[in-house]
């Protein structure tokens, strides 16, 4: 991608994102993302004061906008469809899909997220607990409100299941690819289906 046309800070963001996705956080380099941002080290530590910082950031800039859609259709779902769990599923599910498939960096973002399930990241897990865990929080309690029988700690469970199946979705992989002559949004659309189906099967299943 092309940095050149983006603020110093955004040239910053870019090259991050796209070198945490390569290598990891651990294995990059503060060095490495001046580099290909072609900013010197000063520029870093002016709008991010430390590695730890950025790393942040580069959640923060796409996890926020998508937190927001959640919870938007979270509420949509609830007053149009109350009861139900597929439109609350769907909620948590489409606005992610649409997020990695955004041409700008929405596919490097979800390596990103990859690795951060991979590496052992107590700084960044923090950040992302303090900071979007009340979204996860509200999920969990309008889909118990479907589903009362199912005890917290099942439901919560089910929901890192799904977290999990959702970041698999959403890197397009193994056999889930989009099909030759099938367009983004088509694919995208079906493949929400199926998971929201999967999904709502899983929840409603008995307990163990």
């Amino acid at each position: 991608m092309a940095l050149q046309h983006f603020s110093t800070k955004d040239r910053i963001l870019h090259a991050a994102e796209e070198l945490f996705a390569e290598q990891g956080f651990a294995t990059t380099s503060l060095r490495q993302v001046t580099s290909r941002a072609d900013v010197n080290i000063a520029a870093v530590n002016y709008h991010f004061g430390s590695k730890d910082n950025l790393i942040n950031e580069v959640f923060r800039r796409r996890m926020d906008e998508m937190s927001a859609q959640r919870l938007a259709a979270l509420d949509q779902a609830r007053a149009q469809h109350p009861g139900e769990l597929e439109p609350i599923l769907a909620a948590f599910i489409e606005p992610a899909l649409a997020m990695a498939r955004d041409r700008h960096g929405g596919g490097a973002f979800i390596r990103v997220i990859a690795r951060a399930y991979a590496e052992s990241n107590a700084g960044l897990r923090k950040f992302l607990s303090e900071r979007y865990g009340h979204v996860l929080r509200s999920f969990a309690k309008a889909i118990a409100g479907c589903l009362p029988e199912l005890g917290k700690d099942e439901l919560y469970r089910r929901l890192d299941f799904l977290a999990g199946a959702l970041t698999y979705a959403m890197a397009d992989f193994g056999l889930i690819k989009c099909p030759p002559g099938t367009s983004e949004a088509a694919h995208r659309q079906r493949l929400a289906q199926s998971l929201i189906q999967f999904a709502a099967a899983g929840f409603r299943a008995a307990g163990p």
